[in-house]
């Protein structure tokens, strides 16, 4: 029996790579990778996982040439813009975690006009980490506690001050394009998670390769530190 992780984080790697293999710009590679995100969000919502976080970019991706930057976020900013009203009519509520102080003005006003739109929606939650960093968003949540006065929290009150405040953490991680590494995504929160590494390059990670993921992912023993 499929075992169905109430959160799933992905790591969506291999965009780049995808493109260039096939004598591509990268941009074209991002381009495929945002249509696989749509249908693993709708394949996602049909299986009955209540929370998704997708890794859309990181802290460290500002690294990247400046063209290919300004290529992504208005890539991310022209699909987000038409996909407002249909992620509505599925009841699919949209949560941006990350800075918003580098986001682009134009990117950051469609990010919250999508929260504002979707807030009442109750099937499924969809998290994009835009501008995330793990190790970031730590020291973002210390600085709230200093500034509010607090001298000392537990794990349950520190919580409350990271980005996915009240969101439980993920079961599963999936990382796509080969890659064995956390790079720098939801430090916090994975602690005991599961985790599964795909060869498949972003683009090419279907409905089929999710089901993969979530067969293997249903015959692990998740025992927390406990014993069985």
């Amino acid at each position: 029996m499929l075992k169905i992780p109430k959160h799933l984080a992905i790591i969506m790697d291999g965009n780049g790579r995808w493109a260039q293999e096939k004598g591509l710009p990268r941009i074209a590679g991002h381009y495929e990778g945002t249509k696989r995100a749509e249908e693993i969000v709708y394949a996602c919502q049909d299986l009955g996982i209540k929370f998704l976080t997708l890794y859309t970019f990181s802290t460290e991706n500002w690294k990247r040439p400046a063209e290919e930057v300004k290529a992504l976020f208005e890539l991310f900013e022209n699909y987000l813009g038409k996909k407002i009203t249909e992620l509505k009519e599925r009841n699919i509520k949209l949560r941006f975690i990350g800075r918003k102080d580098r986001i682009p003005k134009t990117t950051l006003k469609i990010m919250e006009e999508a929260e504002e739109q979707t807030k009442d929606c109750s099937s499924f939650t969809v998290i994009l980490a835009v501008d995330y960093g793990g190790r970031d968003e730590i020291i973002r949540a210390v600085n709230k506690i200093l500034s509010s006065g607090i001298k000392s929290v537990t794990e349950e009150e520190f919580s409350k001050f990271l980005d996915l405040a009240g969101i439980p953490d993920p079961d599963l991680l999936i990382r796509t394009a080969g890659e064995e590494r956390i790079s720098n995504f939801l430090l916090w929160h994975i602690a005991y998670t599961e985790f599964y590494f795909s060869p498949v390059y972003w683009p090419d990670f279907t409905k089929e390769e999710l089901l993969k993921a979530l067969e293997d992912f249903s015959y692990r023993k998740r025992k927390f530190g406990a014993v069985l």
